[in-house]
């Protein structure tokens, strides 16, 4: 049952709204990765190691993942309009702390803000555009929205590094406005969960499926675990190892680097969205494994067309791989814990962004890039392939 609050001159279709919202969530994900190719501006700055990038980084994942559990789930009877504009102004508030708050603690509270923001909004917009047009095929639009905002990010944020005058400045405040101008249209868009007049008991985010469809599940899991440990790879990382494995020190190009992945990935869903769900899993891991052994190989041969060759390879199959886990998971849950469930499948997800990064920052400080990206390589398929071996059979 579809329930609107806003007054009616100023109520949007339910067409209009998608587009809002889906605008909405690409925004707010291409500003969580606006900070990739500006790290080595600040490292410079503040003269800090690359593992404390990754520290900063892994802060904004542990904000994504206190919010899906604590949060994710409750625009199932709060609303979904309500959850994505405090979403939307948690990203906003965030922006103000990268300009009032530079130095590395505040980079953290910072990414830590950005990530509670996220978090909130990943489930609910999925769930949102997927009522908002039940017809349109919403699991391609919210998975494709996913990795192209985040593909975005990266490369405005190169562009500022290369041509802004304020490099560190600038990229935020442009973001702070449009963040806020976007909290402003989605508070006018179609609400489509009737609020409960009495309201459940409040809990934290927990997994409600039919036993028989948890070990579907967990293989959906571990894939995007995997996947977005390998997204994590580029959205951290790149800049060092273009810089030190590669000899490749340009912002421009280390923006260019997660871009390159991530905006594959959508490239990959918009093109390849007639196939099913089991040749589309089928397809992501291949290509992300292929993409993996080339990644570690680039790093040992010192080849930027190979770097970049692999990142869109493995870009490929993460879209794939990631589109493909949405659907099946969501097709699982009924239209009362859709939010719920979904929630649960991006904490598994986000989840891959920490302890991977994490390991890799700390590895890097004690072996080479080449040799810590080869060892990374390796558990990547060994994921992988335990994922393959229980999703693929029940596809």
């Amino acid at each position: 049952m579809s329930v609107t609050l806003a007054p009616a001159r100023l109520r949007m279709s339910h067409g209009l709204g998608f587009r809002v919202v889906a605008v909405a969530f690409a925004t707010a994900l291409a500003f969580s990765t606006v900070p990739t190719p500006l790290y080595a501006l600040y490292q410079q700055r503040e003269g800090f190691p690359a593992f404390l990038v990754t520290v900063v980084f892994a802060a904004y994942a542990v904000g994504v993942m206190l919010s899906l559990y604590l949060a994710g789930h409750v625009s199932d009877w709060l609303g979904r309009r309500r959850v994505l504009v405090a979403g939307l102004l948690a990203e906003a508030l965030s922006a103000a702390l990268f300009l009032l708050w530079p130095e590395v603690p505040g980079l953290i509270v910072a990414r830590l803000v950005s990530g509670a923001g996220i978090g909130a909004i990943t489930a609910t917009a999925t769930a949102h555009l997927s009522e908002l047009r039940p017809r349109a095929r919403p699991g391609l639009a919210a998975t494709v929205v996913n990795a192209g905002g985040l593909a975005l990010g990266p490369l405005a944020g190169g562009l500022f590094a290369r041509f802004a005058g304020r490099p560190l400045h600038t990229p935020f405040a442009v973001f702070l406005v449009v963040l806020l101008l976007a909290a402003i249209a989605v508070s006018l868009v179609p609400e489509t969960v009737e609020r409960r007049e009495e309201r459940p008991a409040y809990r934290p985010q927990r997994l409600s499926l039919p036993r028989t469809a948890r070990s579907e599940f967990a293989g959906a899991a571990i894939g995007v675990f995997a996947a977005f440990a390998l997204s994590g790879l580029f959205m951290a990382l790149a800049p060092a190892l273009l810089a030190h494995e590669l000899h490749e020190p340009s912002p421009l190009l280390a923006g260019l680097a997660p871009f390159t992945m991530l905006g594959s990935a959508a490239l990959a869903q918009i093109g390849l969205a007639r196939l099913g769900t089991r040749p589309q899993l089928r397809a992501g891991y291949a290509l992300m494994g292929t993409g993996l052994v080339l990644l570690a190989t680039s790093a040992f041969a010192g080849s930027l067309p190979l770097f970049f060759g692999a990142s869109a390879l493995a870009g490929a199959g993460f879209g794939l791989g990631f589109r493909a886990s949405v659907a099946a998971v969501a097709a699982l849950a009924d239209d009362l814990t859709r939010g719920e469930v979904l929630a649960a499948l991006f904490l598994a997800a986000y989840a891959g962004l920490v302890l991977p990064v994490l390991l890799i920052g700390l590895a890097m400080l004690v072996a080479s890039g080449a040799v810590v990206l080869a060892g990374f390589a390796a558990l990547e398929l060994v994921l992988l392939t335990w994922s393959a071996r229980r999703t693929l059979g029940r596809a």
